[in-house]
């Protein structure tokens, strides 16, 4: 996250030339410029900051309109702190209130926390409280459709967890207050894709999962969320897990037991499947365009494929909720929080990403079925995560 120039002059020399993802999706006329939601994040770190940032861009004007649900304390530092004072907070009460213009931030303040008592860099109950409201107003809009999709800048576990609330993410959070279980996640850098057979749970754990039921259940889902999201061909590949995808049980069976199984049924249900691939391979032949997207199968695999293509431009999709949430792939940064020093770039990609895809995903029926399907399905989710969903 570290930055060596001020504020200002990340903000010029990155953005100057706003269509900056190669590869990316720009036809932003079918957005109808969609409202977009921005949680605040968790105050103490480099959310607030790089949100700011973010809006000081016109050209995010051009193609979205980004709504701050937060708190105008908070806000204001942040202000501060990136020398953007200029900029101009309108508080509003609805969402349609909105101006939605370049210079100004239209901000639903939830007044629920003061910035002033909240130091930064530390993880504290109070602003990890406040995050949780942040986001769970920006849902209620989502819900009610007054907003079109989530972007959001990061929140912390630990803050989270010492304010009582035990989702282990964002992702897990959304899951919950939306009543799906579940949900996909997907990496997008550039023209690089990747789901996630298992997000956070232990590299042990992780193997565990590699079943025939999980892998197929995902490589269903997962063809089905490329398509509400526009797609037109979706040919996924599947990372293997050992090395040289355990050259015939040398190095592992789990590619022969399971995953090579699994791909040929999937293959014989109608699916487009590749794999399993090796995976110091198949990151890189989907980004030269062999394949539309790879199912990494840990957290790790994946994450590293996509950051060290370009680790600012990586965002996080959600996709089996009723509306698109994006995210940064980052997190508080509280070493470098109140600095004005974060880099903004993922977020800008964030809130534009939010834009690209969120109408296309709100109509398309496909994503509804994803949804209805795993409503009902709740067992599922008690059995991989040992939670139940609430009544």
């Amino acid at each position: 996250m570290v930055c060596p120039d001020s504020a200002q002059s990340i903000l010029k020399s990155e953005f100057d030339d706003w269509n900056l993802g190669e590869g990316m999706a720009k036809d932003t006329t079918k957005t109808g410029r969609s409202i977009i939601g921005i949680p605040l994040g968790d105050i103490a770190g480099v959310g607030p900051e790089i949100v700011v940032m973010a809006l000081a861009q016109p050209a995010i004007y051009e193609t979205v309109r980004p709504l701050v649900i937060g708190e105008i304390s908070a806000l204001r530092r942040a202000l501060k702190v990136t020398g953007l004072n200029h900029l101009d907070i309108r508080v509003i009460t609805e969402p349609a209130e909105g101006r939605y213009q370049p210079g100004g931030i239209d901000l639903i303040d939830l007044a629920n926390i003061d910035a002033k008592r909240i130091p930064f860099g530390q993880a504290q109950a109070e602003a990890g409280r406040a995050a949780y409201q942040f986001i769970e107003k920006a849902v209620t809009f989502c819900q009610t459709g007054q907003v079109d999709a989530l972007a959001t800048p990061p929140i912390n576990k630990e803050a989270l967890k010492t304010a009582g609330i035990q989702d282990i993410g964002h992702t897990e959070l959304l899951g919950r207050l939306t009543r799906v279980a579940d949900p996909l996640t997907l990496f997008q850098v550039l023209d690089l894709k990747v789901f996630f057979l298992s997000r956070h749970v232990s590299l042990a754990e992780a193997i565990k999962l590699i079943t025939r039921k999980r892998v197929l259940d995902y490589l269903q889902r997962c063809t089905d969320a490329l398509k509400a999201l526009g797609l037109s061909r979706t040919r996924l590949a599947v990372a293997g897990l050992n090395p040289h995808c355990g050259e015939h049980g040398l190095f592992g069976c789990e590619e022969m037991r399971v995953l090579e199984p699994t791909i040929a049924e999937a293959r014989a249900l109608g699916l487009d499947v590749a794999g399993p691939i090796a995976a110091d391979s198949v990151f890189h032949l989907a980004r030269q365009g062999a394949f539309d997207a790879v199912l990494s199968l840990y957290h790790d695999q994946g994450h590293i494929a996509t950051k060290m293509v370009d680790f600012y431009r990586t965002i996080a999709i959600t996709i089996g909720l009723p509306f698109i949430r994006t995210s940064v792939d980052h997190g508080t940064a509280f070493d470098l929080a109140g600095s004005g020093q974060a880099n903004p770039l993922s977020m800008v990609e964030a809130i534009r990403l939010a834009g690209v895809y969120a109408l296309d995903y709100r109509h398309r029926s496909i994503a509804e079925a994803s949804i209805a399907t795993h409503q009902k399905d709740a067992s599922s989710h008690s059995i991989l995560t040992g939670e139940s969903l609430p009544k």
